[in-house]
């Protein structure tokens, strides 16, 4: 392998960063754009790291990282000489703040599912009362998934059913094209069941955070009264559209699933610590208690009662925890130094509500489809909730796009293990995967033109 060849990767990277360095020493932004010098620090800053999150040259949580290192060694001193009010702790505490620990508890919970074997027992009491039709055994897989992924990882749930069901898919004739979609029915239905709690998935959290810091209030529960009916609806949509694509025709399936494990006392407390959690987090808005202190509960019970041991504290997600701390502290730099105000300005705002939300949809959804969604998410949310109009809806359905868009491998992880089983294609999971962000999208847009604004 030649020496171009071995750092030809990150060539273009180090060349688009080394340009922008330049282009800020000469203070290129500043005249371009008409910005303060605090505004062009948390530009540079803004798309240096959009471009280490695009390429994944550095570990995503390195490059979150590396956003509060420059936001208070580079960013905050300017502030302060502008006479801007800035302290360091206004970045700190957006990297490790309430909907941090809410994440941490929502992966605590997953861990303890799995561990115990609960999340297993779900899935077979669901899909042993499916019977032989190949439909209903569709149906039963798609709510499985869905419904692990609103408490779990995602990653885990897909890792999880393909575990369950490999055999299974394995099992049918090779000619049937059924086989197909039952493998995509596991990753696009453990995408869509994210966005149907706030620990769903990334970038339910950053929107609950930025709207919050707008001093509007989401409660767990009011999220979960705007997401389910989506999530319903595009679940029923997923179920009929698999069923089009890949027809069963006359097959019949026979589920040999592993027997149940034993369900002890420490089952038996998992799931009460389980439904503990989650009328915590349902009453949040009436007791007083954050979300984040009732995450941060769960993971007090879970070490200090030694459900979970060290181990197991190591394997908890924290890469997506820094990931998500980096996204919120980018957020809070990008407000205070006023650059979101003036992002949010050139958008033609008098223009209609609707073509800013269509647009802002198709941005999530191609950006998504090469890229993470918490970085989709904490690129384009910050912006959208600054705009002076809708900001609450525009916010929150950008949040549902993030997780809708799953048109190739690389989209999401749950992708990548389908695609990794050897049952699928990227053919296959391009064609169904943009027919599921269509969907995805007008769902949204119906959402944000009936129901939402009457909850929110």
């Amino acid at each position: 392998m030649s020496i171009r060849k071995t750092f030809n990767p990150n060539f273009k990277i180090i060349l688009i960063l080394i340009s922008l360095a330049i282009c800020y020493q000469f203070h290129g932004f500043q005249q371009l754009f008409s910005l303060t010098h605090a505004e062009e620090i948390a530009l540079v800053i803004l798309i240096g790291t959009a471009v280490l999150w695009v390429s994944e040259a550095l570990p995503l949580y390195i490059t979150s990282l590396a956003v509060l290192f420059f936001q208070i060694l580079w960013l905050l001193p300017v502030l302060q000489e502008t006479g801007i009010q800035a302290q360091k702790e206004d970045f700190l505490i957006s990297f490790f703040g309430d909907i941090t620990l809410l994440f941490m508890g929502g992966f605590v919970l997953a861990a303890l599912l799995n561990k115990y074997g609960l999340s297993r027992m779900i899935a077979r009491l669901i899909l042993e009362k499916t019977g032989s039709s190949p439909s209903k055994i569709l149906m039963s897989i798609i709510l499985v998934s869905a419904v692990l992924s609103m408490w779990m990882s995602n990653t885990a749930t897909a890792a999880m059913m393909f575990a369950i069901l490999g055999p299974v898919i394995m099992g049918l004739p090779d000619t049937s094209p059924f086989t197909k979609g039952l493998a995509l029915a596991i990753p696009f239905a453990c995408n869509l069941g994210g966005i149907g709690t706030p620990i769903g998935t990334p970038p339910n959290a950053i929107a609950m955070e930025y709207l919050l810091q707008s001093n509007i209030e989401v409660t767990f529960a009011i999220w979960m009264l705007i997401a389910i009916p989506l999530m319903l609806v595009l679940l029923f949509a997923l179920w009929k559209l698999l069923l089009k694509l890949y027809p069963p025709g006359n097959l019949q399936i026979d589920l040999q699933l592993e027997a149940l494990h034993t369900f002890g006392k420490r089952q038996y407390f998992v799931t009460t610590l389980f439904f503990v959690t989650i009328f915590g987090w349902l009453t949040s808005g009436y007791t007083g208690i954050s979300n984040g202190m009732v995450g941060l509960f769960v993971v007090i019970v879970a070490f200090g009662g030694r459900l979970l041991e060290t181990r197991d504290f190591k394997n908890i997600s924290w890469d997506i925890l820094f990931m998500l701390g980096g996204g919120l502290c980018l957020g809070a730099g990008l407000k205070i130094s006023g650059l979101t105000d003036t992002i949010a300005g050139l958008i033609p705002t008098d223009g209609s509500f609707w073509i800013i939300l269509v647009s802002l949809l198709i941005l999530a959804s191609v950006m998504t489809t090469f890229m993470s969604n918490t970085a989709t998410a904490n690129l384009l949310i910050p912006v959208a909730v600054s705009l002076p109009h809708g900001e609450i809806i525009l916010t929150i359905a950008i949040s549902f796009m993030c997780s809708s868009s799953m048109a190739l491998p690389i989209s999401t992880p749950p992708n990548a293990i389908a695609f990794g089983s050897g049952f699928l294609d990227s053919k296959e999971m391009l064609s169904s995967g943009l027919w599921v962000t269509f969907f995805a999208m007008i769902g949204i847009i119906i959402a944000c033109s009936f129901y939402l604004p009457l909850i929110v």
